[in-house]
């Protein structure tokens, strides 16, 4: 049996975002095309409802006076995938991606898990995507809050109209991604967000969502969420009481 291994998320308050498109081709997507069709096959054979569409790759990215600044390509989804999957990690591609930390009036985050036909069956997750060529603007931005709210109304039915955005952002980086986690407030409390998401989800023919998930503290934390979000939770969890987060033994994977 393989031991588990510590997960270790570095994590940082950041303020800003300039994060940009590359037009060039994508450098590694090109080198590994052989390895990466094969992985896809084979992944295709245990979940034939994976859709291979165009994605956003942060190929490089820096850190510095409270501001992420990166560099995205467009490659497709099979190439991401392969990425999150390759060892040993690719030294600057990560998946670079923003999330939508929902969380209701009383405090309680509300997260969703994962239909058994995504890529991602199972995992629970708050509300969010792949960037894809449809957030980048006329100017070349990489317009990663666009793209948070529209994988939030795509899977809770929820709007501007109905939260509104914290300051800032929780930056949590590893080999494999780099994620950025933004609070979204409802004026409701987490009880009546996760009802009227599920009514949005029975509405639906084909969610991607199949249940949903209020985590009020670090006795919520469970098996299906992945370690980033368990270890994005601690930190929140323990700066709110001025402790620390969970030892990252508790994150392993």
């Amino acid at each position: 049996m393989t031991a588990a291994v510590a997960y270790r998320p570095d994590i940082t308050e950041i303020d800003r975002l300039d994060m940009r498109i590359d037009r060039g081709p994508c450098g590694f997507a090109e080198e590994s095309r052989a390895a990466i069709e094969a992985h896809f096959t084979e992944r295709v054979l245990r979940q034939p409802s994976i859709w291979n569409g165009r994605v956003l790759v942060l190929a490089s990215h820096g850190l510095e006076a409270g501001a992420l600044t990166g560099r995205y390509v467009e490659t497709d989804y099979a190439a991401l995938l392969w990425l999150l999957g390759t060892e040993p990690p690719h030294p600057l591609a990560r998946n670079g991606f923003a999330m939508g930390a929902l969380r209701g009036a009383d405090g309680g985050f509300v997260l969703a898990r994962m239909a058994p036909w995504t890529a991602n069956a199972g995992r629970i997750y708050f509300a969010a995507g792949t960037p894809d060529p449809d957030d980048v603007t006329p100017d070349g931005r990489v317009d990663l809050e666009a793209s948070v709210w529209r994988e939030l109304h795509e899977e809770t039915g929820l709007s501007p109209r109905d939260a509104t955005p914290a300051p800032g952002w929780t930056l949590l980086r590893d080999e494999r991604r780099v994620a950025l986690l933004r609070q979204i407030i409802s004026p409701d409390s987490a009880e009546d967000v996760a009802r009227r998401i599920r009514a949005h989800i029975h509405a639906q023919e084909r969610s991607e969502i199949d249940a949903v998930i209020i985590a009020r503290g670090p006795d919520d934390i469970c098996a299906g969420m992945p370690p980033f979000i368990r270890a994005y939770l601690a930190h929140v969890w323990g700066s709110m009481s001025g402790g620390k987060a969970k030892s990252p033994r508790d994150f392993s994977d």
